[in-house]
């Protein structure tokens, strides 16, 4: 009997003593069958991990359960917790992260994984205000201070912005989105 257990540490949230059909899937250690194809829906028969108790119903100790044939990290983005960390930057639109399948969710394998997930974190720069910014007040350095380019707002405010030279790359850089936030944030 192929057991997979969903995360055989975790059963602090498990309710005890409840009837064990009313168990939810993360208390449950489920039986998948190797040979089901990707995608089909199927059905598992599962029984309460070791340190859930729970009381039998009438029809015995195992539970049937409906679920779709895959590993946990083949679940959609919607189906998943994944933490945010400020390790973007401007250049790799993406980053490694730990995610963990959400408790309703039946699934094979481990339900902690790492995964490459997109950028898609801001601290509030939008791109719009940043041009305006670099065409009206780009020679005093403004934009460069705005994205958090300390040292090079300072040359090129103590430059009146490369006497003019500066200011327009720095406009044509900001257009083309090549110059963002200091922080690696996207702009919103």
């Amino acid at each position: 009997m192929d057991l997979r257990s969903h995360r055989p540490s975790d059963t602090s949230h498990c309710p005890n003593g409840t009837l064990c059909s009313d168990l939810p899937n993360l208390c449950l250690q489920c039986n998948y069958n190797p040979q089901c194809i990707y995608g089909a829906e199927i059905n598992v028969t599962c029984i309460p991990k070791s340190s859930v108790s729970c009381h039998n119903d009438p029809s015995g100790h195992e539970i049937k359960r409906r679920t779709i044939c895959r590993y946990c990290y083949q679940t959609e983005r919607w189906e998943q917790i994944c933490e945010q960390k400020g390790g973007c930057n401007s250049i790799d639109s993406q980053f490694k992260t730990n995610c963990t399948v959400n408790s309703e969710i039946l699934c094979r394998g481990h339900r902690t994984f790492m995964k490459k997930v997109p950028c898609n974190w801001t601290q509030g720069y939008r791109w719009s205000t940043t041009l305006i910014l670099s065409i009206t007040l780009g020679g005093f350095g403004v934009d460069r201070f705005f994205l958090g380019h300390w040292q090079e707002g300072i040359g090129k405010l103590f430059s009146f912005g490369g006497l003019g030279v500066w200011t327009l790359i720095d406009v044509l850089l900001i257009s083309l989105h090549y110059l963002g936030p200091a922080d690696g944030s996207l702009y919103i």
